[in-house]
């Protein structure tokens, strides 16, 4: 009696992904090639959750920070952070922190040469709902525009 020996070979598609608690929107735009301008990268925070906004009251809580990597024919400058929101949580409900929840608008300004250009980067969040707050993630951002 012969024995079949099967083999699987898993992809690591298959493998569980870690939860993301904030979304990209990734947008085609177009710039004035040569000029400044600003690209919108938008964010949307998951429901029931909330991430520290860029610049949190707390030394001790991890802030939202965009980091691009740069590419050739864009100057990228400092991204321009919305103000976070006020909010007080029952775990310290005396104390209020500064945060981003729903959707928030993260501004690029940028300068890049005519043609079309890719910018690639991560979101460094920590996510927080109403009871704990869980371990940092870094979102993937890949920002397409063009500049005519």
């Amino acid at each position: 009696m012969g024995l079949a020996l099967l083999q699987f070979n898993v992809s690591m598609d298959f493998a569980p992904k870690p939860k993301q608690y904030v979304a990209f929107a990734a947008e085609l735009a177009t710039v004035p090639a040569g000029k400044r301008a600003e690209l919108e990268l938008r964010f949307r925070v998951a429901g029931g959750f909330h991430v520290n906004s860029h610049t949190p009251k707390s030394e001790l809580l991890i802030p939202t920070r965009l980091e691009l990597v740069p590419a050739v024919g864009v100057k990228v400058a400092e991204a321009v952070y919305p103000a976070g929101k006020s909010y007080s949580f029952s775990f310290s409900p005396k104390e209020s922190l500064d945060v981003y929840s729903d959707d928030f608008v993260v501004k690029v300004p940028v300068v890049a040469a005519a043609g079309e250009h890719e910018l690639k980067g991560t979101l460094r969040y920590q996510a927080c709902d109403r009871a704990a707050c869980y371990p940092p993630k870094s979102l993937p951002v890949d920002v397409l525009f063009t500049a005519k």
